[in-house]
């Protein structure tokens, strides 16, 4: 599912320079409830009604109107903290990568690990209510420098440890510093090819 999502991502962020291309896309309010599961368990990414859409070719950024629009649960540390360069469309890729660790964060919560698995929350559910305000997702981020509680038991597997430092990697204050969808699919698609998965101590409780 990680990886599906991942996936996705690094298509809308890519330009396509065919007759039959696209620009390249930034999603801007990547969150769970916009991301739609298969039976198969690979996933779809919803909902572009706030995508930012960027053209090289001939330098088109088309914002919007409200560059900080989106979900504030999900919103990453520089657009709380108003450092947003709304006219880089980086920018808001990166954005997206801040999200994309918030859903790996909340799918790893529903996985077990031998017979442990959390409950199903949303991200930073101990620190803000259920609707958090604009200055409270700042106090918790921006001020506090909160990020998700990573529990311990994801320590105890191979690929749910490295699963949570790419978390970790997404959401850097440094926006140059942060993985970019590109590295994260490869990572996970590393991980993929390299352990042999036991159903029997990891499978996604649905």
């Amino acid at each position: 599912m990680c990886l599906s999502i991942a996936s996705g991502l690094v298509h809308l962020h890519t330009e396509i320079l065919t007759t039959q291309g696209k620009p390249a896309i930034a999603h801007r309010d990547l969150k769970s409830s916009n991301i739609l599961v298969k039976r198969n368990g690979q996933c779809c990414t919803a909902d572009l009604g706030l995508a930012v859409i960027h053209s090289q070719s001939n330098d088109y950024l088309d914002v919007g109107n409200n560059p900080r629009v989106g979900t504030k649960r999900y919103m990453a540390l520089e657009v709380l903290d108003k450092s947003f360069r709304v006219d880089v469309f980086e920018s808001y890729k990166q954005t997206d990568i801040w999200a994309l660790g918030l859903d790996i964060w909340e799918i790893t919560r529903r996985t077990f690990v031998s017979v442990i698995v959390e409950e199903d929350r949303l991200p930073y559910f101990d620190m803000v209510p259920y609707d958090p305000s604009f200055e409270e997702m700042k106090k918790v981020v921006c001020v506090d420098q909160h990020r998700p509680c990573l529990h311990n038991r994801l320590h105890s597997h191979p690929i749910l440890s490295a699963v949570a430092k790419i978390m970790k990697e997404c959401w850097f204050q440094s926006l140059s510093a942060r993985f970019t969808a590109l590295r994260v699919c490869k990572t996970l698609s590393k991980l993929d090819q390299d352990h042999d998965y036991d159903i029997d101590k990891i499978k996604l409780a649905l």
